[in-house]
């Protein structure tokens, strides 16, 4: 099953699993690009207030397609109990109507059922096969590595 595994990623938490992901997985990756200044204390701000508003965003130019691929897995960190921008507008942009998608999102300790709970919501007609929350993932990389493994085991087995 040939597999990409997009994400976005602030801090690096959400890389972190993302590259794990397609470790386990042997996956392309390819990082969705905000072209939206979100770097420090005001890029913060900015970035949960867009966020809990349901904002998209302007993103970089994708090379991969979807089309290409069985398998998707989408990633996110959570902002606020809720996805990103940036994958929010991945998802509206790019028709995965016809693959198999598991997604994950990465937090600091709480929101991602919401999270994941608000992707569902966004791509209704889907077909989600796998679903991950993660929470402190560069804190415990150990837990978080045995975590992906084991998504990742159920993953092939579609």
């Amino acid at each position: 099953m040939k597999s990409l595994v997009v994400y976005y990623s602030r801090t690096g938490n959400a890389k972190f699993v993302a590259e794990k992901v397609a470790l386990e997985l042997k996956a392309d990756t390819e990082e969705v690009v905000d072209l939206k200044n979100r770097r420090g204390w005001f890029g913060f701000l900015r970035a949960g207030y867009d966020a809990t508003r349901s904002k998209e965003t302007k993103i970089g130019k994708m090379q991969k397609l979807p089309k290409d691929y069985d398998l998707i897995v989408v990633g996110t960190p959570v902002w606020n109990s809720r996805l990103t921008p940036a994958i929010r507008t991945y998802l509206k942009d790019n028709d995965l109507l016809e693959k198999k998608v598991a997604i994950f999102s990465t937090n600091e300790g709480r929101g991602n059922e919401k999270t994941l709970a608000m992707i569902r919501s966004l791509i209704p007609r889907i077909n989600i096969v796998g679903e991950l929350g993660v929470s402190k993932a560069l804190e415990n990389q150990a837990d978080t590595e045995s975590k992906i493994s084991a998504w990742c085991k159920n993953l092939k087995s579609i």
